[in-house]
């Protein structure tokens, strides 16, 4: 196939994105419904909900190469707290175990600590989605850590290797510095120490148009040089794939990797990873409340199935637990290898 990377970068629209993701199911990128009905697995259904993840803004005080959420400092789209009452609603009253914030950098929403309050009050597992940096960019930041500490969040953080050099280039300048201080912070708090409860988990995804390696092996590594070296700890790795979306999409397209990528997703595709994909157990909502199978979903604008149930103020579990999930070309990116999901590796 001839590269699509002078024809079609940059991508400024979920349309020009999906326009791309369909023209290669006409070439020789076999459809992803073809292969989930190659395999018996044709439609994929959710099995329950029991994770809202939240995205409650693009704002972000970092612009990653490889975001699939295109967040930046110069975005303005954020959650109202009306929003977030619409979906702390829908959680008390469906009793959802497990609330997943992420962004942007969420805690850039003026009303970010409002939101996670409120949840614990409603002893719900918080989760939330940290780049790390934000607790050094501003001294309303400084204390996250006792924030997070005294609500018992688990902190998810990113952290794309464990030199300065790789973390850098994908993130840029000054970052690795940046959240090893951060990580060091969080320690001094008792995030990742045994006997603490409380959860730091770490974010690993591939740097360029490649699968990532296996988690618990990387896991170690990362555990052995940031505790050697900087005498950092955490939890778990979770090594996450990228999805063929957004920047990463223009990345692939202005190299003229597309092809080559979309071609290694397939080959690894893996029948046992799709049982375990996180749209089977989780909703995603947006700023505007809403609703979509995944944030990769959210971020192509491709919404649940049912029609009646679009938006968190419309929400009918009975319509969405047992689902039919909307699939296309981006979704090999969860089923490739030991597949991905929010929580790293299935299997």
């Amino acid at each position: 196939m001839k590269s699509l990377a002078a024809q079609h970068h940059p991508l400024s629209s979920t349309e020009a994105q999906i326009a791309v993701l369909e023209r290669s199911i006409s070439d020789r990128i076999p459809a992803f419904a073809s292969m989930l009905a190659k395999h018996q697995q044709y439609p994929l259904q959710a099995d329950k909900v029991e994770i809202l993840q939240m995205n409650i803004g693009k704002m972000c005080n970092q612009t990653c190469k490889h975001c699939h959420v295109d967040a930046g400092p110069d975005r303005k789209e954020i959650m109202t707290r009306n929003t977030m009452q619409q979906c702390i609603d829908v959680v008390a009253r469906h009793g959802i175990a497990i609330v997943d914030i992420t962004g942007g950098a969420p805690e850039m929403n003026p009303d970010f600590r409002w939101l996670v309050e409120q949840l614990a009050q409603l002893q719900v597992h918080v989760m939330v989605r940290c780049n790390l940096t934000i607790i050094l960019a501003n001294k309303k930041y400084h204390d996250l850590p006792l924030f997070y500490r005294d609500h018992r969040v688990e902190v998810i953080a990113s952290l794309p290797f464990y030199t300065a050099e790789r973390t850098d280039r994908q993130r840029g300048d000054g970052v690795f510095a940046q959240s090893i201080e951060a990580l060091r912070r969080l320690n001094a708090v008792g995030y990742g120490v045994e006997g603490t409860g409380l959860l730091l988990n770490l974010v690993y995804n591939p740097a360029g148009a490649f699968l990532p390696p296996a988690q618990k092996e990387l896991q170690r590594q990362y555990q052995k040089e940031l505790f050697e070296k900087y005498q950092i700890r955490f939890n778990e790795l979770y090594v996450i794939t990228n999805m063929p979306i957004s920047r990463y999409l223009e990345y692939l397209l202005a190299s003229g990797n597309y092809e080559h990528y979309m071609q290694l997703l397939v080959q690894a595709f893996n029948p046992a990873a799709v049982k375990g994909v996180m749209c089977r157990n989780t909703i995603s909502v947006d700023w505007q409340g809403y609703l979509y199978d995944c944030d990769f979903n959210q971020m192509l604008n491709i919404p649940v199935i049912p029609s009646q149930s679009r938006h968190i103020a419309q929400f009918d579990m009975q319509l969405l637990q047992h689902r039919p999930i909307a699939v296309h070309q981006h979704c090999y990116g969860c089923t490739a290898g030991a597949g991905s999901s929010c929580g790293g590796q299935i299997v």
